[in-house]
């Protein structure tokens, strides 16, 4: 007896949560938009992320 095949893939939802492509996406997006607003802080105010952070 043969098995049967299926004619279509079913339509799977994005999860909610973990690792999918959305959640890394907006993450390195929201990365990179820190990073280079420390950097223009750091140089209009000389100071350096351990001086903000009280640590220098």
């Amino acid at each position: 007896m043969t098995q049967l095949q299926p004619t279509t893939n079913p339509k799977l939802s994005q999860p909610k949560f973990g690792f999918n492509n959305y959640a890394e996406r907006l993450n390195g997006r929201a990365a990179m938009i820190g990073f280079v607003l420390t950097l223009i802080i750091e140089y209009a105010t000389g100071q350096g992320l351990l001086s903000w952070l009280g640590l220098n």
